[in-house]
């Protein structure tokens, strides 16, 4: 086919609608290219406090409210007024269904990876977390849990290895170089070197495995040196000044997730939500604002072992941390507060107690020792009520269910609807305004590929400023143009 040769004025013209569709296009890719860059004005956040509840699927949610305020009432955590579904799964070359350390890297730095990795992508790169980002930004930060403080969830926000069980590198990378100013939980035992336990001995009745096995020294005594205030016990945790400190209360988590009715015990030392209140009392001081992760790992725990009564128990403590937190962030306008669960464990329903028509269909395993695993768990009373409820459980592992988060604050609005975990990283980075920036300090390397972001994901917030005004630019020129050459045409 021949081509058809343009007329001067009809290559004006084309060329004013090409300049005007280029800046158009570019203003729609760069506000457009985020589900969170559109409403990144309104949504200014000073602090963020994100909550994971460790295997919090729909399920747990639904059996600790009927337990907690009954049948008709919500929890604190349900009565925040944003709600979305997330969808957990990993990048994992054997399986779908995450654990808790993808799933963490995914909230905290965006990004989808193999189980068992932490702070690196599926290529084994270093990503940046949002709480290294707001220390960047001269923020305040912390992570809370009933976990060992090391473990994958809080891990994931402030160290970056390959293997979650690297605590010991874990604990060294947080006081080296992520430098969290608050650090309360469990598992001593990772900074401690083998043959010198700390506020809590080595192989105790209740777990004779439990003993000090740091490879690189002794790790509290470096973190003393290098400003952190270290306390072992409540007392120490209510007299502590701060501006940076060190609470760790047991040498592994802060409750034993024996076998039920085998030493199975939930009484931590400090409390979730007092350590919880400690930390908002202490990270609230900086005028810059914070970022904070509070983590129930009981529920994890206890749900793998099909323990209702525990798994129960540590979610209530879970929702009273969460009244703690919605009352900082009503009285101060400026906080965005997320609970989420990182999977959903034990295949959980709640049921009805069963009748002579409905009977257990759960069977277990007759005359294996599991028969007693992955049933029917109760009855349990409903509070306020004269209901009571069984919970039926049908694994131990996780499984694949989205679970529900619900949120409130600036930018909450933007996490309803169903989305992956990795656009609960957009929400928190975009609403303290770091989206972009570098860690402060440890998350080196090379970064992955770029993908599906938006160009203010990789170049900062001052790219929609710059790109849109370049198009708009561009566009005027071109009109100019065509009408200087008219004129000149008459």
């Amino acid at each position: 086919m021949d081509r058809v040769r343009m007329t001067k004025p009809a290559r004006l013209v084309r060329n004013w609608t090409l300049a005007v569709g280029v800046g158009l296009a570019t203003l729609t890719v760069v506000v457009g290219g985020s589900g969170v860059a559109s409403a990144q004005e309104s949504a200014t956040a000073q602090n963020v406090i994100l909550f994971i509840g460790d295997g919090l699927g729909t399920a747990q949610r639904n059996s600790i409210q009927l337990a907690t305020v009954g049948p008709y009432e919500r929890l604190v955590m349900d009565s925040l007024p944003y709600e979305g579904m997330v969808g957990t799964n990993s990048v994992d070359p054997e399986t779908f269904v995450t654990d808790s350390a993808a799933s963490a890297t995914a909230m905290a730095s965006g990004v989808k990876t193999y189980n068992g990795a932490v702070g690196i992508d599926a290529d084994d790169n270093v990503v940046p977390t949002v709480l290294e980002q707001a220390k960047a930004a001269g923020k305040s930060t912390g992570v809370v849990t009933t976990s060992q403080v090391t473990d994958a969830s809080a891990a994931a926000f402030g160290s970056h290895v390959e293997d979650r069980d690297e605590q010991t590198e874990i604990a060294r990378q947080y006081i080296e170089e992520s430098q969290p100013d608050v650090i309360l939980g469990g598992g001593e035992d990772y900074w401690y070197p083998e043959g010198e336990p700390g506020a809590f001995p080595d192989n105790p009745p209740e777990d004779e495995e439990e003993q000090s096995q740091s490879d690189q020294g002794n790790l509290v005594a470096q973190a003393q040196q290098t400003g952190y205030e270290y306390v072992t016990d409540a007392a120490g945790l209510q007299a502590a000044t701060g501006p940076r400190i060190l609470g760790l209360f047991a040498n592994q988590e802060m409750f034993q997730q024996n076998p039920e009715g085998e030493g199975d015990i939930y009484e931590p030392v400090v409390s979730l939500p007092r350590m919880t209140q400690k930390a908002l009392d202490t990270l609230s001081g900086n005028e810059a604002g914070f970022f904070l992760v509070v983590e129930e790992e009981a529920i994890d725990e206890m749900g793998s072992a099909n323990n209702s009564e525990l798994t129960i128990k540590a979610g209530q403590q879970m929702d009273e941390s969460v009244a703690i937190a919605k009352d900082y962030a009503d009285a101060n306008g400026d906080t965005l507060v997320i609970t989420v669960g990182d999977h959903e464990v034990g295949g959980l329903t709640v049921e009805e107690t069963d009748s002579e028509e409905e009977p257990d269909e759960s069977g277990g395993n007759e005359g294996d020792e599991t028969a007693d695993v992955s049933t029917e768990d109760g009855p349990f009373d409903a509070a306020n009520s004269d209901y009571q409820f069984v919970m039926d459980w049908t694994t131990t592992g996780h499984t694949g269910s989205d679970v529900p988060l619900t949120a409130t604050g600036p930018g909450a609005e933007l996490l309803t609807g169903n989305y992956e975990n990795t656009y609960i990283y957009e929400v928190m980075a975009d609403s303290l305004g770091v989206t972009g920036m570098s860690a402060a300090s440890g998350a080196t390397g090379e970064m992955p590929e770029t993908g599906g972001m938006a160009p203010q994901d990789v170049f900062g917030d001052a790219s929609i400023q710059l790109v849109t005004v370049g198009g708009i630019l561009l566009g005027l020129g071109g009109l100019l143009a065509y009408v200087m050459r008219l004129r000149r045409t008459d």
